[in-house]
């Protein structure tokens, strides 16, 4: 991946257009039953995880940085359900990236650049300004101010951007999900393997942790 600004906005304009099928709504519960093995492999990066790893619940989600249903979750769900659950023992969340399009795949790279112990403030930092770098005119500048934002030199975030080990740990993250656990909207979660899809309120989540306690 050589990220130009040409190329940067060439991409974005195609993966946009193919991601949006992704897209998601209310509350959907799937009843179909995953491969545990399938759904408890990190991608090649690994995963960002928060909260006890004996926790009797695991909430694991799919999301895009792109994706405004799941900002709505981080702005007004995500504070009270850690809280609630994660900060008490009772949940612990895995966060797996499944990029809608080019930016939204450059917005996680960033955030896999960040600090191990920053990365779920650079994701819900990203979530709550999504509007200033996600859809603008000029994503890649928006993005290089969202990486000085963060604490990147220009230079930094040039050099995440055009990680390829990094993208393509990205994408692989996302092509599992989508292949082996039949991912197709986000946000999309995993409540001790029960496949739930939708921006969830704390109430909504709750009904679904709750059973498993």
């Amino acid at each position: 991946m050589t990220l130009t600004r040409r190329s940067f906005l060439e991409r974005t304009a195609i993966a946009t257009v193919a991601g949006a099928a992704f897209l998601a709504a209310g509350p959907v519960a799937w009843a179909q039953s995953v491969n545990e093995d399938d759904l408890m492999t990190p991608g090649p990066l690994g995963d960002k995880a928060i909260g006890r790893e004996d926790a009797p619940v695991t909430v694991i989600e799919y999301a895009s940085l792109t994706c405004s249903h799941c900002a709505t979750f981080h702005r007004e769900t995500y504070k009270a359900f850690k809280e609630k659950y994660i900060d008490t023992g009772k949940a612990r969340l895995i966060f797996r990236e499944f990029p809608l399009d080019t930016v939204a795949a450059a917005g996680a790279m960033l955030a896999r650049c960040s600090a191990d112990d920053k990365y779920f403030d650079v994701v819900s930092l990203m979530f709550e300004q999504q509007r200033n770098w996600a859809f603008t005119d000029n994503p890649y500048n928006a993005l290089l101010n969202m990486g000085k934002q963060i604490g990147f030199t220009e230079d930094e975030v040039k050099a995440c951007l055009t990680n390829q080990e990094i993208l393509d740990g990205v994408t692989a993250s996302r092509d599992h999900a989508s292949k082996a656990l039949d991912v197709r909207s986000t946000p999309t979660f995993f409540i001790n393997g029960e496949k739930v899809s939708g921006a969830l309120s704390i109430e909504e989540i709750s009904e679904y942790v709750d059973k498993h306690l």
